[in-house]
């Protein structure tokens, strides 16, 4: 059967179920009194260490002066407390107390959901720390008004986003980091006894404070208000435009100060990148275009469940030629598909207000004159795209779910379970990361299709921020998404390539890691990378002395306590530690500790008899691709 017929098949299998679905689930569960003995997860189901995150009790405060209170007695009682978000969309364990705390408290923000002003003369708006992107967008769009740079994933609170410094992409005005469009934020903090235990703070813009809190981790108190700085409505004209990748180093330097929303969508081991070429239009522009990302759809459990089968089987079987074609075939899915964007059917570039642009999910909700991608009445899509900016910006319908689809991750599900790297490399390195890269893929064409079934490396421009925690250089920020066994001793296909790859990243190329995503390796000496964490740390003596905010886990990120890497058998799998002895990958499966191909400098768990592979056997992949 041709590719061409398998795509389509493919295409047909998947629309069929493309049909009512199950919106995630709450990530807190108590057992007690719907309050008490309570564990929280994130909503991948799995934290890097795999541990089950237990609270004594959980509250869910609907004012801040509800917070106020819950803060005032926990403090009184020295009683740690940690902040949880309506969907916990971290990796890491940002929400996770102490283990062993038998007293510990967790605090969701999924009630502080209320917009609270929209200043349409000032253009800002103050929202509660719960309120989600989805909602920012739309109820500042009614008002005619946008957030000029956003997350592409809607799902997101305020809180949690700004807390763990995501992002957009661009490298204009302020960047595409939202903590940095903050012009006021009202924190909540423990207190002393003469101040009734809890003070509520309240930061302006230019508060040298206001640095420490705009990239906080959680650990300086609740946020319980933020006033953001927005833009009158706008649109955007966006191209997609596939290239292959020999001159990805040094565009990557380049391309974001041509294009105001430039990113990059890389299949390394396809050697082919989708340049995004996205600028603002005038508001005349035609177009009503729509972003309603395919990776963000709902999709049917029975679809999640045979395409995770099949690359467990290709896992255990060690079927590099059989990932590399389901690679192939899922990526011309997405080209096909325009990477769930359309257009208005009209053959006009893809145009629209920013607002619009900013976000998307309603193409079931299609009016007169738009529709479905695929509808058959229409005419095809055609680049450039245009759209409203708060139908562009950001996606994420599979929220809406009912029945039997959900979120691809849904750890309810047989669904994608994987691994994040995540991070950030200066634009003055990062010719020299891409070609590192390249070398590593010409060395094994098969090596890095995995990477390609989850949609490759997506790459954002971000800009140097004032926040103490945040990017210290304009750079380009590299997503990496892959394979995750449920069986954490199971050592992956080709997994030395990844791990060689993110010690590059880190150690080599002096990396930041994303705060909200990445494996414990990602952390390990990342506080020293930060020129002010002295004074972020002067903020948190003041903000919670006693560290009623912080746990193991957020001392060892901040460099406070040892322990982030947990040696043991195993550990490297899944990215606990860095081998130094061959226990630490699995030797009994045939992976043993070695240097680095090219770095050598890393140690990676490989397995020789997977190290090559003839020329005849690299020819033919490479044509296929």
């Amino acid at each position: 059967m041709s590719d061409t017929k398998i795509i389509k098949l493919s295409l047909i299998f998947f629309m069929i179920y493309l049909v009512n679905s199950s919106p995630p689930e709450d990530p807190i569960k108590c057992s007690y009194n719907k309050n008490f003995n309570c564990t929280i997860t994130n909503t991948y189901g799995a934290f890097p260490d795999r541990t089950i995150c237990k609270a004594a009790e959980a509250v869910f405060p609907t004012t801040e002066e509800e917070v106020i209170s819950i803060v005032a007695n926990a403090t009184r009682e020295n009683r740690k407390m940690k902040i949880a978000t309506r969907f916990s969309h971290s990796i890491p364990k940002l929400v996770c107390l102490d283990n062993g705390d038998q007293d510990g408290l967790l605090i969701s923000t999924k009630f502080l959901n209320k917009i609270i002003r929209i200043d349409q003369e000032n253009m800002m708006i103050t929202v509660e720390s719960g309120v989600t992107l989805r909602q920012l967008i739309s109820e500042a769009g009614k008002a005619g008004l946008v957030l000029p740079y956003t997350p592409y994933w809607w799902g997101l609170t305020i809180g949690g986003l700004i807390g763990t410094g995501a992002h957009g992409s661009s490298l204009w005005g302020l960047g595409s980091s939202v903590h940095d469009y903050i012009v006021q934020l009202r924190i909540v903090t423990p207190a002393d006894a003469a101040n009734n235990y809890a003070k509520v703070r309240i930061l302006e813009n230019g508060s040298p404070d206001l640095n420490a809190v705009r990239v906080s981790l959680g650990v300086l108190g609740v946020v319980s208000q933020v006033t953001l700085k927005l833009e009158r409505v706008f649109k955007r004209s966006i191209t997609f435009s596939e290239r292959d990748d020999s001159n990805l180093g040094e565009d990557a330097v380049t391309f974001g100060r041509q294009h105001e929303f430039a990113d990059f969508t890389w299949y390394p081991s396809q050697r082919k990148v989708i340049y995004r070429i996205d600028d603002r239009v005038p508001n005349g522009t035609p177009g009503n275009a729509l972003n309603d990302f395919l990776g963000f759809r709902s999709t049917p459990s029975l679809v999640l469940t045979i395409f995770r089968t099949l690359e467990e089987i290709q896992e255990s079987t060690n079927d590099a030629g059989g990932k590399c074609t389901t690679a192939i075939i899922n990526t011309s899915i997405l080209k096909y598909l325009s990477y769930g964007w359309r257009n208005n059917g009209t053959g006009y570039p893809m145009v629209g207000f920013q607002n619009q642009g900013q976000a998307s999910g309603t193409y079931l909700d299609s009016l007169e004159g738009a529709t479905c991608s695929w509808d058959h009445r229409v005419e095809g899509i055609g680049y450039p795209m245009v759209g409203f900016q708060n139908q562009v910006q950001a996606s994420g319908t599979c929220l809406d779910s009912l029945g039997g689809a959900t979120c691809p991750w849904d750890h309810r599900v047989k669904g994608l379970f994987f691994h994040q790297t995540t991070f950030t490399i200066s634009l003055s390195k990062v010719k020299g990361f891409i070609e590192d890269v390249q070398r590593l893929v010409d060395l094994e064409p098969k090596a890095l299709c995995v990477l390609d079934l989850y949609n490759g490396i997506l790459m954002r421009y971000v800009t140097t921020s004032n926040a103490y925690l945040g990017k210290q250089e304009d750079s380009l920020d590299f997503d990496i998404t892959y394979y995750r066994s449920k069986d954490p001793m199971s050592p992956r296909l080709f997994e030395d390539f990844l791990e060689e790859i993110e010690q590059l990243a880190f150690f080599k190329y002096g990396a930041l890691p994303h705060w909200g995503k990445n494996r414990n390796v990602a952390f390990i000496g990342a506080i020293n990378k930060y020129k002010n964490v002295d004074k972020f740390m002067q903020v948190k003596q003041s903000y919670d002395h006693l560290g009623l905010f912080s746990s193991e886990w957020t001392d060892q990120v901040l460099g406070l306590k040892d322990g982030l890497s947990i040696v043991k058998e195993g550990c490297a799998l899944e990215g606990l530690c860095i081998c130094s002895k061959d226990i630490h990958c699995a030797p009994n499966k045939g992976y043993f500790c070695r240097p680095g191909r090219i770095y050598k400098d890393a140690r990676v768990c490989t397995n020789p008899s997977l190290s090559t592979i003839d020329i005849q056997t690299r020819k033919t992949i490479c044509t296929s691709m």
